[in-house]
């Protein structure tokens, strides 16, 4: 069965095409694919400083086991991370900590030496750099683990501590971490709270924020931010850009980042609120066209047009089920996903795995040992992935052109945008439904185009603009993307 669909411009208030007018944050990161590595689990490089007890590769992942991933497994696939088309890498914590996420830090100036040390460190960042990838690392500036010498100190020596006013503890001795007496993480009292408003906090926090700067990062990824004050931001943000004007600043914000995104604090969050409307729409399959346009819509009126293009776009993360997983193990509502992800405005991110179909719920799940068996590997969803990422890095529109809805067609399930800039433009179709829909497309939007192409996927023919619109066929669960030339 073939359904017929009608789309023309939607007036929702278009997002204008990057520009210097709106610029916001680095440049790079406009044009950015970030992959992200929880270290732990990708690869291990290094047996000799494996963890005692560290288990199998491949064994099931819990909260506390460990499987011997380091910084050189890292190094050692850079091959395989640059292969993928990605060029910036995120990394979950890497300093010193007891735990296998790192999360609850022992030592902010010295990497944990089961991933190894600052030697292999640089390695890895010149290495990345030498390949065209930036890399930014997780900062957990809101609590520490307690081991960390001033937390270790104040258990100590009481009241009598030179640490006293690091953390905020209601009275002395200092309880056991079963039963805190201080402040500390939504109540975990393995990681007690700094005092970010202390001079001599922020005194350490600066010196650290300087010497990972100098080990050559390209930015931070800056965990639960929201707990610290804003103050703390703005001093620490005139900080980093001092020293690296280039260097993005990315917060771990879950829903609106409106009060962060003003130009004084970071250049852009993790980007939830697109991942839930993808959950809704793609995986799950519970919302209408029209309503996934508005969930999209209001995320991008919330913030200013430059904004926009610095947002970190996650199907998953360290925190969240993988995405195969919501899709019930569909991979073309999976394939959907990352299309659009991939020709949406914003950066997107990749998860370690989720390329080669790994699944998993909620942590532990989501942070299973990489597969790195190709025979347990999903090789259509690599090539996928690898064409995707293509997709968007060849043409320029697709990562800093305009953004207009341009058609919500609730009865056939497609969704279509344009993306504009001055020398192209790119129409991308997407269709949730079933059956193949036979769409048609007014072409007085985009008067300035003499030609179509199909760019998506590579098979297409080319088209040759007619005078009122533009027929094509999108299969049932596919989609595919247009290039007009100006």
């Amino acid at each position: 069965m073939t359904l017929i669909a009608t789309l023309s411009l939607v007036d929702a208030g278009p997002l204008p095409a990057f520009s210097q007018e709106h610029s916001f944050g680095p440049g790079w990161v406009k044009d950015a694919v970030f992959y992200q590595v929880f270290p732990e689990r990708f690869c291990n490089g290094d047996t000799t400083n494996d963890p005692p007890g560290a288990e199998p590769w491949g064994e099931k992942p819990s909260t506390r086991n460990f499987f011997g991933g380091d910084l050189r497994g890292i190094v050692n696939r850079l091959d395989y991370i640059a292969s993928l088309g990605v060029n910036a890498l995120y990394l979950n914590p890497v300093f010193a900590s007891g735990s296998n996420h790192k999360y609850n830090t022992g030592d902010y100036l010295r990497i944990d030496p089961a991933f190894g040390d600052e030697t292999v460190f640089r390695e890895l960042v010149d290495s990345c750099h030498a390949r065209g990838i930036r890399i930014i690392l997780d900062g957990v500036f809101n609590h520490t683990g307690i081991d960390f010498f001033a937390f270790a100190d104040l258990k100590k020596n009481g009241a009598r501590s030179r640490y006293t006013g690091w953390y905020n503890v209601h009275n002395f001795p200092v309880g056991p971490p079963g039963k805190p007496n201080y402040d500390c993480w939504w109540g975990y009292g393995s990681l007690p709270k700094l005092m970010t408003g202390n001079p001599d906090v922020r005194r350490y926090l600066f010196d650290v924020t300087r010497h990972w700067l100098a080990a050559g990062i390209d930015g931070w990824r800056l965990d639960v931010p929201n707990e610290i004050p804003h103050a703390f931001w703005i001093e620490w943000r005139r900080l980093v850009k001092s020293i690296n004007p280039d260097a993005y600043i990315l917060g771990e914000i879950w829903d609106d980042g409106t009060p962060w995104l003003g130009g004084d604090q970071f250049d852009g969050v993790m980007n939830y609120p697109f991942r839930a409307s993808c959950i809704d729409f793609f995986a799950a399959g519970r919302i209408s066209v029209s309503r996934f346009d508005s969930a999209l819509a209001r995320v991008r009126h919330a913030y200013r047009p430059g904004v926009n293009f610095s947002l970190f776009n996650l199907l998953g993360s360290h925190d969240t089920e993988r995405f195969l997983t919501l899709c019930r193990g569909e991979v073309a509502l999976w394939r959907l996903a990352v299309l659009f992800q991939m020709t949406y405005p914003g950066a997107p991110s990749l998860y370690y795995g989720d390329e080669v179909g790994m699944t998993g719920g909620k942590d532990p799940e989501c942070r299973g040992t990489m597969v790195w068996d190709p025979a347990r590997q999903n090789g259509e969803m690599l090539r996928f992935t690898r064409e995707a990422i293509a997709l968007r890095m060849k043409h320029a529109v697709l990562r800093r052109g305009s953004f207009t809805p341009l058609g919500l067609d609730d009865s056939t399930r497609v969704y279509g945008f344009l993306r504009e800039d001055a020398s192209s433009a790119a129409i991308v179709l997407l269709n949730r439904g079933e059956a193949e829909v036979r769409a048609a497309l007014p072409l007085t939007h985009t008067p300035g185009v003499r030609s179509w192409s199909q760019v998506w996927p590579a098979e297409g023919q080319s088209s040759t603009a007619g005078v009122d619109s533009l027929i094509v066929t999108v299969p049932g669960m596919s989609g595919i993307v247009l290039e007009g030339e100006k």
